[in-house]
């Protein structure tokens, strides 16, 4: 060890940055000896200084430790940690691989990196591994910029692709800044005009690009950082850049006031099984970082080949270190928990009543005006919509996706569970303490069809994913309309356009927060690929040609988010809405094509509902069919007279711009009756009051 170093601290873990140096801290149990190696260059092949920590030193505990003064801001550096590798034992340390600290604030990625030199044992990997890189945390000027805590109530969710939302050569971002955060600010006009509220953004921690049978992992969901951004979306192979050009994303998006919300993957990371490779967990001790089994083999809830120890004590600091961080220093509004159930189980993978990290989350004050939202459920059969611990999750609700699909697809023994969307899903969360935006709604996501590819194929055309066909969902609910793929029919496009229009009327009505996919309100499409993670082309990302081909569409969405979904206050509420129609209580009243006559039965394809909120002076009349022949409805009166005039302001069957039309435009109903086209929604406003 070098004179002038000295022994360091145990806390806190990773390269802390100070004006006189850095302190370097690492945790690993049972190895037996620890080097801390400085680079250049990412694609060094020897390292420029070893420094070799004394375990009488350098170790407190399980916590290897050293300060070395003057280390600047932007220092490569990686570990290696020795010991004995013997799997059957559990035990993978193998000192020929370079590996990155868990706590890395960046990470650099070289032209030579490659994901197999990680693999086999004893081969030296240091020139093409990827390396930690020390950062400054206070040297960024935020501007006064904090996370900005919209409500649920008032929120719509964007999820988008960073680098596939601005990657494509018609994006008219600049050249330069195409796929990278600061091409995403580039592109926030867009976004405020949609009416958004939240970006919530595919992974952005470090994860493997190469970790994908292909050899193309763009979704991201393969972590070896949990808190680095993303190298490859900065301009440049600066890591330090990358980190400023991350937050310089997240404070435009805030000024224009927009929430960043970050899918984060706590559930796994890139190194497979325990035949993988080792990058970093794996080499300080598995057992800490992984579910281990019986046979000190991975278990796998993930589908990935290991499963994140979640519970024990390291990892759930790890988790709550890095939420923590990327709220604290880089300003986070919120985050989308991939595979949020695994966090669920114990270091055996039983699913715990009480899971400790959940309770974590729930309980942390840094994350108390925090967004947290699960995905509750695995891929080993744990489902847990509706019943997720504590008050202040929120949960993707896939049974709204899957029962929405259906109904409007005409399936049988739907009408039931829709109405039960429709009211925020209180089959599932009323009685647990949360208020129906709890529930996240959405008909699409990035995992699956698009919006224009649910009405456009019955079947996944995965076949470029190189996996024969077998990957992706096989039950997706969607109905092509006659035809699988592209048609040149114009009834059946027409047709296609209409239910694409009832989906994102239907999102609108239904209490919860709604969720949109990138680039449905254009028709983007992946041509029938359901499961898109590996397709780094123009099959994932936005093509902005569609903004000026499919305008009506475009204008449809933005009106029905700006000046129907943001106006009414009863679409805002945070209780579940009455079904009853007391003095001054919001509520909900149920018909069918016959008023005060709902029809939730096998055979029905039609709900009709009025949302009252006499405060507000707000009355809104739905009528939904989703019968493939034209339905006539009734329109409401109460006792025996007209609340005030209808007027028709949305009817998904017109044409744009008829399709949607300002309410001083709108024309008033002149009959107690209105006749709904086949597979169309249509709602009215009552004014005059």
């Amino acid at each position: 060890m070098k004179s002038d170093t000295q022994p360091g601290k145990s806390f806190p873990l990773g390269a802390t940055y100070k004006s006189e140096g850095v302190n370097f801290c690492i945790f690993s149990k049972n190895c037996q000896a620890v080097e801390l190696l400085f680079f250049n260059d990412a694609d060094d092949t020897e390292p420029i200084q070893v420094f070799r920590l004394d375990s009488k030193i350098n170790k407190t505990f399980y916590y290897w430790h050293i300060f070395i003064p003057s280390v600047k801001e932007g220092q490569l550096y990686g570990y290696r940690v020795y010991g004995n590798y013997s799997p059957e034992d559990g035990n993978l340390f193998d000192g020929s691989k370079l590996l990155l600290d868990p706590y890395a604030k960046s990470i650099a990625v070289g032209k030579n990196y490659d994901r197999h030199k990680a693999k086999q044992y004893g081969v030296e990997n240091a020139a093409y591994a990827m390396k930690s890189v020390v950062i400054n945390s206070q040297a960024y000027n935020w501007e006064g910029d904090k996370p900005l805590q919209i409500p649920y109530s008032k929120s719509i969710i964007y999820e988008l692709h960073v680098a596939g939302f601005t990657k494509h050569t018609n994006s008219g971002v600049s050249k330069n800044l195409r796929g990278t955060y600061l091409g995403l600010i580039e592109k926030i006009p867009y976004l405020k005009e949609l009416g958004i509220t939240a970006v919530e953004l595919l992974p952005v921690h470090q994860f493997d690009h190469q970790d994908a049978p292909n050899g193309v992992n763009y979704w991201g969901y393969s972590p070896i950082g949990f808190f680095s951004p993303h190298h490859s979306y900065g301009t440049s192979n600066d890591p330090v850049k990358t980190v400023s050009e991350f937050k310089d994303m997240v404070k435009a998006l805030h000024k224009a006031g927009i929430e960043v919300i970050l899918d984060v993957v706590y559930n796994h990371t890139s190194e497979g099984g325990i035949t993988g490779v080792t990058q970093c967990f794996k080499g300080y001790g598995p057992g800490a970082y992984y579910t281990l089994n019986n046979n000190n083999d991975f278990s796998d809830f993930t589908g990935c080949g290991n499963s994140l120890n979640a519970n024990h004590s390291i990892v759930r600091r790890m988790i709550m270190d890095s939420l923590n961080y990327w709220v604290s220093e880089m300003h986070i509004d919120g985050f989308r928990f991939d595979l949020a159930s695994v966090l669920s189980r114990d270091e055996n993978g039983i699913p715990l009543e009480n899971p400790p990290i959940l309770w974590e989350i729930e309980s942390e004050p840094i994350l108390a005006g925090t967004k947290v939202i699960a995905e509750a459920w695995d891929a080993a059969g744990l489902y847990q919509v509706g019943s997720f611990i504590g008050d202040k999750w929120s949960e993707w609700n896939g049974k709204y996706r899957d029962d929405v699909r259906r109904f409007m697809k005409s399936d049988k023994l739907l009408a039931g569970g829709v109405v039960q969307k429709i009211l925020g899903s209180p089959d599932l969360f009323y009685g647990i303490n949360r208020d129906p935006n709890r529930s996240i709604n959405f008909v699409t996501c990035h995992d699956g069809f698009t919006l224009n590819d649910l009405v456009s194929y019955n079947e996944k055309h995965n076949e470029l994913n190189e996996e024969n066909n077998r990957d992706g969902m096989n039950e997706n609910f969607s109905w092509n309309c006659g035809v699988e793929g592209d048609t040149d029919d114009e009834n059946i496009d027409r047709l296609r356009l209409r239910q694409i229009k009832n989906f994102f009327t239907i999102l609108m009505v239904s209490q919860g927060t709604p969720m949109l996919l990138m680039g449905d309100e254009v028709r983007r499409t992946q041509n029938g690929n359901n499961n898109a993670y590996c397709q780094d082309n123009e099959i994932s990302w936005f093509d902005w040609n569609l903004v000026k081909e499919n305008d009506g569409l475009l204008r449809f969405v933005k009106t029905l988010i700006n000046d129907f979904f943001k106006k009414f206050k009863i679409l805002h509420e945070d209780r579940f809405w009455e079904d009853a129609q007391r003095d001054k209580t919001p509520h909900i009243t149920w018909h069918g094509t016959q008023i005060g006559k709902p029809d939730w039965g096998e055979n029905s394809h039609s709900i009709a509902f009025t949302l009252g909120k006499p405060n507000a002076k707000e009355y809104l009349h739905v009528m939904v069919n989703a019968y493939w022949e034209d339905l006539d409805f009734e329109l409401p009166l109460f006792h025996k007279r007209p609340v005030g005039k209808w007027k028709k302001i949305i009817d998904t069957a017109e044409t744009s711009p008829k399709d949607i039309i300002p309410i001083k435009d709108a024309e008033i109903t002149k009959t107690n009756t209105i006749t709904l086209k086949d597979r169309s929604i249509v709602v009215l406003l009552s004014e005059g009051l």
